[in-house]
């Protein structure tokens, strides 16, 4: 039987079930236990303190195992309720509840952190995924621009498909679009545009967010900046986004992508370096990718160009001067929708096998240009497939201009490469996680000493004195935002950058 509460009437319709004995009052903190009605001092007195809720608030065994779970399948904190809110005022009222009984709070979206960071352990998870409106789209017009106001529990997958109803999208797509409004925002979001918009985390014009001390606030750069800038991509140590208003601008009907291939990495990295500075493609990645007769790495560049008919592109002046391998380029037409979803077909046989189940010790580095050659070519050189688990190898660049949020750190040189071992532990025992953990913090290790730095959400034995040195400068600004909207430290404890 499933233990829940609701209150306003939702417990009654949906858990008709569960006795007063069972409808949960209150936590007593000095038992870490939950009190039921059932088991409340008859005075009334006590901690049943609980707050009405919209939503429900879920302590079986089934929900508390699932929250101490996520893409990764590394990390496992249980938590000691999940919140499944019916409004913004039930995160409010478990926020500062929380904040009273000394417990922590994390919000997860679909769960794809890879290292634990939407856990808590013996706290409150928040399930954002009942928080999935999208209020309004706004066309624009001559006189003003497009948005869309979302709820944090949005999937960019939802908002895609809606905004291109309207013949509109987001300017910045991840690979992978069943990620959270929420959760990309609140760590980066990173994408093939991000080196001419950078990331999804730059491009967003409001914000509703409740603060650690339970205060529910709208944010701008024009209206309480400093939380703003704490929020986005600060991993949510400051406040919880709860809605956002983000732009929005014309989509293309078609895709023209470009895929070629190098087998000198110097000559790779000098082509992307030339591609990054002209921006003759609107959508620029590349990888790392198994040579045809499997004997060690080559380098890819994927370059697409976004059109509409009539407009078609000119593949003479996109592909001039480029040093690839000719003879083995790629190119498909795709539909702007087939394109934005194009991992879909790829994730569901992962799914359909039983891979995507496996643990994934993902490593997202971002590397200076003038290393590049030499960090990237020393790490793959000594690279096997065993070590990735068949798992896709980033390596693109991106312009440092181009991505302003203060507390995302990046080197310091102004083009930077994306390189991500997105590894799956195959086998999937403890052994092999933990060798491909040793291994991502020994890389990182060799990198900090050449200027560069880490996107946050990896899997990277940290500490908080690692934290530390990560935001470098910006650790003042992280740490007053901090001690001024999260004094108690209740929000998200999963990163373990205040201990």
């Amino acid at each position: 039987m499933t233990q829940s509460l609701s209150r306003r009437g939702f417990l009654h319709r949906s858990l008709q079930g569960i006795t007063a004995a069972s409808l949960v009052v209150g936590f007593d903190a000095t038992t870490g236990s939950w009190i039921t009605a059932g088991a409340a001092p008859a005075s009334g007195r006590g901690p049943s303190d609980l707050p009405e809720l919209d939503g429900v608030l879920f302590v079986d065994p089934a929900r508390l195992a699932a929250a101490a779970d996520d893409f990764g399948h590394i990390v496992h904190q249980q938590p000691i309720a999940v919140l499944l809110p019916g409004s913004v005022d039930d995160i409010v009222a478990i926020v500062r509840y929380a904040r009273r009984r000394r417990l922590q709070v994390a919000m997860r979206g679909n769960g794809h952190s890879p290292f634990g960071q939407a856990q808590v352990a013996a706290g409150i998870v928040i399930d954002s995924s009942s928080l999935s409106t999208i209020h309004h789209i706004e066309p624009g017009s001559h006189s003003g621009s497009a948005w869309a106001d979302v709820d944090a529990g949005v999937r960019w997958s939802g908002l895609i498909r809606a905004a291109f109803a309207h013949g509109l999208t987001p300017p910045v797509l991840t690979d992978y679009q069943e990620l959270s409004v929420g959760g990309t925002l609140s760590v980066g979001g990173i994408g093939g545009t991000t080196h001419t918009s950078g990331i999804q985390a730059d491009n967003v014009l409001e914000l509703e967010v409740v603060t650690g001390e339970g205060k529910r606030v709208t944010c701008s750069p024009r209206r309480q900046r400093a939380l703003f800038d704490a929020v986005l991509a600060g991993l949510g140590q400051s406040a919880l986004i709860v809605r956002a208003r983000v732009p929005l601008e014309p989509a293309p009907a078609e895709v023209q992508v470009y895929s070629l291939f190098y087998d000198d990495i110097q000559i790779y990295v000098e082509d992307q370096l030339r591609l990054l500075s002209e921006r003759r493609f609107n959508h620029l990645q590349g990888q790392v990718v198994a040579r045809p007769d499997g004997t060690g790495w080559r380098f890819m560049i994927e370059g697409g160009t976004y059109y509409t008919p009539p407009a078609l592109p000119n593949p003479d002046a996109l592909l001039a001067g480029l040093r690839d391998v000719r003879a083995d380029a790629l190119s498909v037409t795709q539909p702007y929708l087939d394109f934005a979803f194009r991992l879909d077909p790829v994730i569901a046989f992962l799914i359909s096998i039983g891979v995507w189940e496996f643990p994934h010790p993902w490593i997202d580095l971002w590397v200076p240009a003038s290393a590049a050659t030499s960090f990237v070519g020393d790490v793959v050189s000594s690279l096997t497939a065993a070590d990735t688990g068949g798992g896709p190898i980033l390596f693109y660049p991106v312009d440092t201009r181009r991505i302003r949020r203060p507390l995302f750190r990046l080197p310091a040189e102004r083009e930077s490469f994306l390189f991500s071992l997105l590894r799956t532990a195959a086998p999937p025992t403890p052994d092999t996680v933990l060798r491909m953990l040793a291994d991502n913090r020994e890389i990182y290790d060799r990198l900090v000493n050449l200027g560069g730095t880490r996107y946050a959400n990896g899997a990277v034995p940290f500490d908080a004195e690692d934290w530390r040195r990560h935001f470098a400068h910006r650790w003042p600004l992280l740490a007053a935002a901090k001690r001024r909207y999260d004094p108690d430290h209740v929000l998200t404890p999963g990163w373990g950058i205040f201990r």
